[in-house]
């Protein structure tokens, strides 16, 4: 992971696992944030670098903080 693409992929990480946490397809967060389904899913596989407004709109659909969406998960934690 290097410095320009590493916070693309923790937060890729990041709303794939809350979103799964909550049982919510990329459809359903889609639509809690406003956003469309394919957004989403570029998000999810880090090919999108979204916005700090997205970030909140994504954080706020899926009952978290943006902080929480950067902060790269532990090797060996689920």
């Amino acid at each position: 992971m290097d410095d320009e693409t590493g916070i693309v992929d923790v937060v890729a990480e990041a709303v794939r696992r809350a979103r799964k946490g909550l049982g919510l397809s990329q459809e359903d967060l889609a639509l809690e944030a406003g956003l469309d389904r394919t957004y989403v899913s570029q998000v999810e596989r880090g090919t999108r670098n979204c916005t700090i407004i997205v970030l909140a709109r994504l954080a706020r659909a899926l009952k978290t903080t943006p902080d929480r969406l950067l902060v790269p998960q532990r090797k060996g934690r689920t």
